[in-house]
């Protein structure tokens, strides 16, 4: 990942209102909510990716397709800045362990894991901040990866013991 945190912040904020507009097509949007990784992404895509995805995004197409299919997915509680992954996954209850296999994963796993996370998300009406997933997806330099990791699990275990401690 290459951009700036505050570009990137931008464009996830504009991917989300994007999709989530009434006046983007149906159809369309339901297309880009099937994308699996691993899987040829629908025409659909490319023309939302050539539009709306930030110049030089072929280079890492698997992950923006996952961004995009994911927030697709929790349309019309998509993208809440301020409002981390980690926050989200632990209000809503999602299980230390599913986290655990999730920051541990790599490639495909790794994509599959996280929409399968942001579709539990949906199911819960309980948006966050997509910075937050475009820098878990995005992100390849380890040690910064492992500081979007720590602070995914930092963001979890503060909500998860202040429900244990009401």
């Amino acid at each position: 990942m290459s951009t700036s945190p505050d570009s990137l912040a931008r464009t996830m904020a504009h991917i989300a209102a994007t999709l989530g507009s009434e006046h983007f097509p149906t159809g369309e949007r339901a297309a880009l909510r099937r994308m699996s990784p691993g899987q040829p992404p629908p025409l659909y895509f490319y023309r939302f990716a050539l539009r709306h995805l930030p110049e030089g995004w072929e280079r890492n197409e698997p992950d923006w397709g996952t961004l995009t299919a994911g927030i697709a997915l929790m349309v019309p509680h998509a993208h809440q800045p301020g409002r981390g992954l980690g926050t989200a996954l632990g209000e809503a209850g999602y299980s230390e362990g599913r986290l655990e296999r999730l920051l541990q994963s790599e490639g495909d796993t790794r994509r599959t894991l996280f929409l399968r996370a942001v579709r539990f998300l949906a199911a819960k009406a309980q948006p966050f901040d997509w910075l937050d997933g475009a820098q878990l997806l995005l992100t390849i330099n380890q040690e910064k990866r492992e500081a979007v990791h720590r602070r995914i699990a930092r963001d979890f275990y503060t909500i998860v013991d202040q429900q244990k401690s009401a």
